[in-house]
């Protein structure tokens, strides 16, 4: 496990006033990291994260067969972030039976009809179930509050679009988060932090690479200049919205191996925390499956 001292360096605890300066992209450039040099970090980290898959495996069973809890993981962060890598490496142990992931595009005209957290509280996860949110609810204070004209075809009742309209966004998510912390969804959100310029290098190589060039779509490109309104719109929101029941947690993403490392550590963890158990099996039913041995035994 990673020591606690070096996650909570990465988790955002309320009422603090987030300035991303303050954190890095690129964790192997930090002081405390460039001692021990990036290939023994690589290394170590890619041997937490398959421990970590391990553990995960058993932690989501007891969540399954507790029935009690359910997991909602949310993935934010600027093309290129290595949201789907993350999900694909992270949870490549879990049973797929007991997981379900959403990615959520620009909403359709049935999504614009109704209010903004609708067409994602249709995805949350079952109890007993892990669902993760590559892209979310926070769009709508993120994307929207970058591009304000998208507000028009929410057909929203007339009022003001100022610094009151996004807080009370912020207070609805707070909100909806407690309703659902209060109701047995532990809630973990990461905001996978990337640095531009490696934004651009990992742009360029879906460029080069002929197997890549799927990946790249000029709209993402289209983003770039808006950077610097980007990163003011994940301070505000994860200022306003990182609680003690819904963490938020600042990743940093230029290296994906330290990034998949973290995420599935404070996973793992955050099950852990549940305190779950296997089932107790009744009486009655341990008689049941006694039965069910001996009549095996007599074939």
């Amino acid at each position: 496990m990673i020591k606690r001292r070096l996650v909570n360096k990465f988790r955002v605890h309320p009422g603090r006033r987030v300035k991303l300066r303050d954190y890095p992209t690129d964790w192997t450039g930090t002081k405390e990291a460039k001692s021990l040099g990036r290939d023994v970090i690589k290394a170590r980290a890619e041997e937490m994260l398959q421990e970590s898959r391990e553990e995960l495996a058993e932690a989501q069973e007891l969540l399954y067969a507790s029935d009690t809890y359910s997991v909602l993981i949310i993935f934010q962060g600027m093309d290129t972030c290595g949201k789907d890598g993350m999900i694909r490496h992270v949870m490549a142990g879990v049973n797929p039976q007991g997981c379900q992931v959403f990615s959520f595009k620009q909403p359709s005209d049935e999504e614009l009809d109704h209010n903004f957290l609708w067409r994602c509280s249709k995805c949350l996860p079952e109890r007993g179930r892990i669902g993760i949110f590559n892209r979310s609810y926070y769009e709508e204070v993120l994307v929207v509050k970058v591009h304000p004209e998208i507000l028009v075809r929410q057909k929203l009742p007339p009022g003001k679009r100022d610094a009151t309209f996004w807080r009370e966004r912020y207070d609805d998510i707070n909100s909806f988060e407690r309703h659902l912390v209060h109701s047995g969804t532990r809630i973990l959100k990461f905001f996978l932090y990337l640095s531009k310029g490696e934004q651009k290098r990992r742009f360029l190589e879906r460029l080069e690479n002929p197997s890549k060039h799927w990946k790249f779509s000029a709209a993402d490109l289209a983003e770039r200049p808006f950077w610097n309104d980007y990163m003011r719109a994940f301070e505000d929101a994860i200022s306003a919205t990182s609680t003690d029941a819904a963490p938020w947690y600042i990743i940093p993403a230029d290296r994906k191996y330290v990034a998949r490392a973290l995420v599935a550590d404070i996973i793992v963890s955050a099950i852990r925390g549940l305190g779950l158990k296997p089932p107790q099996v009744s009486k009655e039913k341990r008689n049941e499956l006694a039965s069910a041995r001996r009549r095996l035994l007599r074939e």
